[in-house]
C-alpha cells in the first residue's frame, strides 16, 4: 500500500514539474512540445514493458503485482502528459485526431483491463468452485450425463415420463452450453432466477416422488450456473488483452512515426 502511494505521489510530482517547466518554456518562446512528446513516448514505452514483463515471468524483473501497481498511476500520468503535449483534449488535425482516438481507446481498454484483473479473480473465488477453463466443455457434458441418468431413473422408478417431458420443455436448453454470458459478466442473477422459475413451473405437474428427482436436477443446474460464471469471467479475463494489445501496438507505431515526421519535416 505504501509503495503504491509513493508511485502515485511520484507520478503527480512529475506531472506538476513538467507543467511548470512547460509554462516557463512557452514564456521564453521555446518548443516545450518536443520535450513533452519525448516524455509521452518514454512513458508509453514503459507501459508497454508491462506486457513484456508478463511474458518473461521467469526473469527477475520484479513481481507482477509491483508492475501492476506501477502501471495504473503511470497510465494516468500518460493521459496528463498527452493533454499537456496537445494543449487540448481533442486536437484539430485529421492525423492528430486519429492518433488521439487511438490513445483514448488504448487508455479506456487499459482501465477496463485493470478493473477486470482486480475484481474478476475475487468473484471467481466467491463462486465457491474452481474450474479449469479448457475443461469447462467436458464439465458441461458430465452434467448432461448426470441429468439424463436422473431422468431415466425417475422414469423407471415412477413409471411416468412427466419429469422428462417437463425437462425437455423447460430446462433442456439451459444444459446444452454456457448461458447468460453478459449477465454473469455484469454480476447479475438472471441465470439463477430463470432456473428457479422453470423448476417452479415444472413442480406443478409433478407428484411428490418426481419432485425429489427434480431437486437433484435443480442442484445440477446450480452447479451448471457456477460453471457458466467461470466461463464468462475467465473468457473476459483471457480476451480483453486481445483488444488492448493491438491498440497499444498501433499507438506505439503511430507515435514513433509521428516523432520521425516531426524531426524530418519540422525541425
Amino acid at each position: 500500500m505504501a509503495k503504491t502511494l509513493i508511485i502515485w505521489i511520484s507520478s503527480f510530482l512529475v506531472m506538476i514539474s513538467l507543467m511548470q517547466w512547460t509554462s516557463q518554456a512557452e514564456l521564453k518562446l521555446g518548443f516545450p512540445s518536443i520535450v513533452t512528446g519525448w516524455f509521452l513516448f518514454s512513458v508509453l514505452v514503459g507501459l508497454a514493458l508491462f506486457n513484456i514483463r508478463k511474458k518473461l515471468s521467469l526473469l527477475p524483473l520484479a513481481n507482477s503485482s509491483t508492475w501492476l501497481n506501477i502501471h495504473l498511476p503511470v497510465g494516468f500520468l500518460a493521459v496528463g502528459i498527452f493533454w499537456l503535449h496537445t494543449g487540448s483534449y481533442w486536437p484539430l488535425g485529421v492525423y492528430e485526431k486519429f492518433l488521439a482516438a487511438l490513445f483514448y481507446m488504448t487508455v479506456l481498454t487499459g482501465i477496463l483491463g485493470m478493473v477486470i484483473q482486480s475484481s474478476f479473480p475475487r468473484r471467481l473465488t466467491q463462486s465457491g468452485n474452481e474450474y479449469v477453463f479448457e475443461r469447462i466443455p467436458m464439465e458441461i457434458v458430465e452434467i448432461q450425463k448426470k441429468t439424463k441418468e436422473i431422468l431415466l431413473t425417475c422414469t423407471r422408478e415412477t413409471r411416468r415420463d412427466t419429469l422428462a417431458t417437463q425437462f425437455l420443455e423447460h430446462l433442456d436448453w439451459y444444459f446444452h452450453r454456457p448461458r447468460f454470458f453478459l449477465n454473469h459478466v455484469l454480476g447479475g442473477q438472471k441465470g439463477e432466477d430463470w432456473v428457479r422459475q422453470q423448476c417452479s413451473n415444472m413442480e406443478l405437474a409433478l407428484n411428490p416422488q418426481e419432485r425429489s428427482y427434480l431437486q437433484k436436477i435443480f442442484a445440477l443446474a446450480n452447479t451448471k450456473r457456477s460453471i457458466d460464471i467461470h466461463f464468462a469471467l475467465q473468457t473476459v479475463l483471457k480476451s480483453w488483452v486481445l483488444f488492448h494489445l493491438p491498440l497499444a501496438v498501433a499507438l506505439m507505431t503511430l507515435a514513433l512515426w509521428h516523432l520521425l515526421v516531426v524531426y524530418v519535416y519540422f525541425l
